[in-house]
């Protein structure tokens, strides 16, 4: 993959840059030169992370670590005063679908007054380049693949929350023409680093199908439960555009070097342009962990799609960037890291 980057003295504040997609992405960062800070609040992550980017990097203190949440309004605009970024990549947030559907409140609080906070202390700091972890599930249904046209309309509290960022950027870039900004649609990010030191590990039950198979695969959990084996696909289960985190990461530093010479809104999917059943990904993990992963068909899950496919033309045309890395690259660094690390992180 070819990809043009901007000064590697760059100063990067990575927010939820302990999580899945964060981590790898700090790492890549790292690699190319840039100077990388993370805020984490360590809800949702481990603070073992640190040590496992410094493994991987070969260097001590490689990131600068801000342990605090972004709805600490005061502490937020005192870093951004202190830290003199260049540039944000800002992860942090509540993810999981159900849970938003449970508790919407805790939802909108934290991503959208937390995001708030964040750009009202870029603003004022003159920190004015940005790209947004955004997500596919700000689409309304539609025909595949999935080109950033289509019309939105997020189906649950979660994608809500994305879509009213997207607004919250595309508003302030109307109001103020020197921000740089891009906005991430991200499809299925799957895998993990190929050392096996980093990947993911979500607190409580999964809420994806990877590593839920995973943790199947090391016995942490007895089966799989497919949602519906009826569906118009041609093997019956549902169709999703997986990607390996790692050509996530690389798609963050693809956008921060295209936003690093022109000012704009700008919107990416980032996604593989490819399809692959819930029963393909068992095949491909138990082909790549030797493992047979136990599996029972339960009922449809509502508000569940048969297939969701990006158009990842935009992206690759623009940001130079490709998702590269083939299914069984993906199926091989995610039982590295599983079987490596069977309880996920050790608690800190």
């Amino acid at each position: 993959m070819t990809m043009t980057v901007s000064s590697s003295s760059s100063y990067v504040l990575c927010t939820g840059g302990l999580g899945y997609i964060g981590s790898h992405t700090t790492i890549k960062l790292l690699e190319k030169g840039y100077k990388v800070a993370v805020l984490d609040n360590c809800a949702n992550s481990s603070p073992v992370v640190l040590d496992r980017i410094a493994q991987i990097v070969g260097k001590e203190d490689s990131v600068k670590f801000f342990q605090m949440d972004l709805l600490e309004k005061d502490k937020v605009k005192a870093l951004f005063e202190a830290e003199k970024f260049d540039a944000v990549i800002h992860f942090a947030g509540f993810k999981a679908v159900g849970e938003s559907v449970a508790m919407p409140l805790a939802y909108y609080h934290n991503n959208l007054t937390g995001t708030l906070y964040l750009l009202e202390a870029m603003k004022a700091s003159g920190c004015k380049r940005i790209v947004f972890s955004s997500s596919a599930t700000v689409y309304q249904p539609s025909e595949v693949p999935l080109d950033e046209s289509k019309p939105l309309g997020p189906s649950n509290p979660y994608g809500q929350t994305k879509f009213m960022i997207e607004q919250f950027l595309q508003d302030l870039y109307v109001s103020d023409k020197s921000f740089s900004i891009d906005i991430l649609r991200y499809f299925n990010p799957v895998g993990a680093h190929p050392s096996g030191l980093i990947g993911e590990d979500p607190t409580g039950p999964p809420n994806n199908l990877m590593p839920f198979i995973q943790q199947v695969g090391v016995k942490r959990r007895d089966k799989l439960t497919v949602f519906g084996n009826d569906w118009p696909t041609p093997d019956g289960t549902g169709v999703r555009d997986y990607l390996h985190v790692d050509d996530l990461a690389d798609g963050h530093l693809a956008a921060l070097s295209y936003i690093s010479d022109k000012t704009g809104c700008y919107v990416h999917n980032l996604g593989s342009g490819r399809g692959a059943s819930v029963l393909e990904m068992v095949a491909g993990f138990e082909k790549a962990s030797g493992v047979k992963i136990p599996y029972v068909i339960g009922p449809r899950r509502p508000g569940d799609l048969a297939t969701v496919i990006a158009d990842p033309a935009r992206a690759n045309t623009e940001l130079k960037w490709t998702a590269t890395r083939s299914l069984e690259t993906i199926m091989d660094s995610a039982w590295k890291w599983q079987s490596g690390n069977p309880e996920g992180y050790p608690k800190a």
